[in-house]
């Protein structure tokens, strides 16, 4: 049952679109994602944004190229993807 507790809990007012990930989701999430390299060329992009572009594509059933502007580029995205769940 919902409650005013369990409302803003789960809210997800403030966010960008319905399917970011809200800061208690990604410190769930972070253990599970890659480190960043000890040596070499810095990430262009943080983790939670490519994240949060493979939640839009996977919620919208969008396909990759159709990822809205306000994401990374849709390539990028996709070799994450790529990596991470193929």
């Amino acid at each position: 049952m919902w409650t005013p507790a369990t409302r803003r809990q789960h809210s997800r007012t403030g966010l960008r679109y319905a399917s970011d990930l809200t800061d208690d989701e990604l410190r769930i999430l972070e253990p599970l994602l890659p480190a960043a390299p000890g040596r070499g060329r810095r990430r262009a992009w943080p983790l939670r944004e490519i994240a949060n572009a493979i939640f839009y594509v996977l919620r919208a059933g969008c396909t990759w190229r159709l990822l809205p502007d306000s994401f990374l580029p849709w390539r990028t995205v996709y070799r994450w993807f790529v990596r991470w769940f193929v």
